[in-house]
């Protein structure tokens, strides 16, 4: 056996807003449309969601980048979007953000449960975030209280460049100890998560159900016509496939099936780096 062949998953690293707390992600896309509302530009709910994953900051300028939000910015204020501009709906986000964070804390059904079960197995339960520091001092407490905790947390302001980038998820391995990183796994609803989980050569898992691809909460998911409701997650499984995904979950708390998966992986000598999307199936596991 190989040193590989030897060794089972020993990290998950997860997001939190839409995969482990906030079903449908909605507390980001709402504060998004208002700050920039507040300088005089609408944004569609949509266009909002689109980077979703990134650096709050990042996340600004790439709507700002949209051909008809920089159309509209010039309309209104009759120059281009500079990084002045930039600045300001960043801290017009900011305090929106806080506003409004606690409310969107919920702990998403099973996610606590598999998240302890997979600690009962010795895996290291690890986290990173588009939030800031800031943000995730109300968020990170609120979901201790439900019963959600973790081992490391690195959020968008600990590395100097966010996901795609793969720092965050290194990060967490090296304060976690664990290596190589074909025992990691990363757990994200967003595209730009699941590219991180591939730059950083880990085994990719995509959410489907309860994330930003759908961005419902459970209310408004469970309203949708049966066809429409499984129309809208096979979608949003795709993206996620076609984004890298190795394995693609209605729920952060369908994941176990996956690590098992990923660990008899392992002891074939399969590797993250050299396994296609996909590479789990059958994808999704609620139906």
């Amino acid at each position: 056996m190989t040193d590989v062949q030897q060794q089972r998953i020993g990290l998950v690293v997860f997001d939190w807003a839409g995969t482990m707390v906030d079903h449908g992600s909605r507390a980001p896309a709402a504060v998004f449309v208002q700050a920039f509302a507040e300088h005089g530009v609408s944004i569609t709910t949509a266009q909002a969601r689109r980077p979703m994953g990134m650096a709050k900051r990042d996340h600004i300028r790439t709507i700002a980048d949209e051909p008809e939000v920089a159309e509209a910015w010039q309309a209104v204020h009759g120059r281009p979007f500079s990084d002045s501009d930039i600045d300001a709906i960043y801290a017009s986000f900011l305090p929106l953000q806080m506003a409004c964070l606690k409310d969107h804390c919920d702990v998403i059904p099973g996610v606590a449960e598999t998240v302890s079960a997979l600690r009962s197995r010795g895996i290291r339960i690890g986290s990173s975030t588009g939030y800031t520091a800031e943000l995730m001092d109300i968020v990170m407490p609120e979901a201790q209280k439900q019963g959600l905790k973790v081992d490391a947390m690195r959020c968008a302001t600990s590395v100097a460049v966010g996901r795609p980038a793969p720092w965050l998820i290194y990060e967490n391995a090296q304060q976690l100890g664990i290596y190589p990183m074909a025992r990691v796994v990363k757990v994200d609803d967003t595209v730009t998560g699941v590219e991180a989980g591939r730059n950083a050569g880990c085994w990719t898992v995509g959410v489907s159900r309860t994330g930003n691809l759908l961005g419902l909460s459970e209310q408004e998911l469970a309203e949708l016509p049966d066809d429409n409701r499984r129309e809208r997650i096979e979608q949003a499984t795709q993206e996620l496939l076609s984004a890298g995904a190795h394995a693609v979950v209605e729920s952060a708390a369908d994941l176990l099936p996956v690590i098992d998966a990923f660990d008899a992986m392992l002891a074939e000598g399969r590797l993250p780096v050299k396994c296609a999307a996909g590479a789990v199936h059958p994808v999704g596991a609620t139906g």
